[in-house]
């Protein structure tokens, strides 16, 4: 592998992907039958879904830690719509306008209100799920059209249905991010807010419509999430945003905004979803599993600012032989 891969951060997270995959074939019991790919797969499917859009959030130097709430409050209006006898066919858009809404919400207190985003969705992460237990209490809706049931859990030879629409959702938002206007619209302002703005960004409808785009994809991952377990709840998806934020970060994108990659991210959420099916597989107990969701989030943060900054003392060095 070139050695200018290898530096970059979605380089390593390549390699450290590869040697897991490689290290869970070979040492842990059934990882590599096709069954459990296929359920690997669509286990990261719903954190996919929400980190393709948290992935252009945090580059727009934002976060959204509501992402797994608006999923709960999605997944709380389906239910309540399907006791009230409304057809999936009509309740699934109204699913995905709710979880809009939602993301319309915090755009607005962060564009128009100026407040910062991180206060903003910690707010709103216990407001939806509040509002998604006032709204299904704490039943679960079950008898859900097998139609779609099933069709959340379908494969393709080994590959979900559902991982194909993450594809295709990936490529699009991957287009927008990297091949864009609006991506390098996206890019300047998480760089610079001020510098982009008077350069003729449109930072606050970039912003906005950034929100409003998280969550939909929320709500479209609660869609995914309701179907794949047959059960409508309030709490479906309680913990999902450590996972997003955590496979974002990880897959390279600067907590500071400005800098990232969709591919990087794609890798990360694969990385994370490996490591959390071979420890599954091997009877490790949950709490290891959040230890270990932890420490690489820490480390996602540690080590690329550990790396600038061993870059930066080296920089003068090298500037001293060069002169000398």
């Amino acid at each position: 592998m070139p050695r200018d891969l290898v530096r970059r951060w979605e380089g390593l997270i390549f390699v450290l992907l590869v040697a897991v995959v490689l290290w869970a074939s070979v040492s842990v019991d059934g990882f590599a039958n096709p069954s459990n790919v296929s359920f690997l797969l669509l286990d990261t499917t719903e954190i996919a879904l929400m980190a393709l859009t948290m992935t252009l959030v945090v580059v727009a130097a934002e976060i959204d830690l509501s992402v797994a709430s608006t999923l709960g409050l999605s997944c709380a209006v389906l239910g309540w719509l399907w006791n009230a006898g409304l057809p999936i066919e009509a309740i699934m858009p109204i699913c995905l306008l709710a979880g809009a809404l939602c993301g319309a919400l915090n755009g607005l207190l962060v564009t128009r209100l100026g407040l910062p985003s991180l206060a903003v969705t910690i707010g709103t992460f216990a407001l939806y799920r509040g509002l998604a237990y006032v709204i299904l209490g704490d039943q679960a809706v079950a008898d859900l059209p097998s139609a779609y049931t099933g069709l959340a859990t379908q494969t393709l030879g080994p590959i979900p249905l559902v991982t194909i629409l993450v594809a295709v959702l990936a490529v699009v938002a991957g287009t927008v991010l990297h091949a864009t206007g609006v991506g390098r619209s996206i890019f300047a302002l998480g760089a610079n807010e001020e510098a982009a703005y008077f350069s003729g960004v449109r930072v606050k409808r970039i912003k906005f419509w950034l929100f409003v785009a998280s969550g939909a994809c929320a709500a479209l991952a609660s869609l995914v999430y309701t179907f794949r377990y047959a059960s409508a709840r309030a709490d479906n998806g309680v913990g999902l945003e450590l996972a997003v934020v955590a496979a974002v970060l990880l897959g390279g994108v600067s907590i500071f905004g400005g800098r990232g990659t969709l591919p990087g991210v794609l890798m990360a959420v694969l990385l994370l979803g490996v490591v959390r099916n071979a420890l599954i597989l091997a009877d490790v107990a949950n709490e290891v599993l959040n230890f270990v969701t932890g420490l690489l989030l820490v480390a996602s943060v540690l080590a690329p600012n550990l790396g600038a900054a061993w870059r930066r003392r080296s920089s003068p060095q090298k500037e001293g032989k060069s002169v000398s």
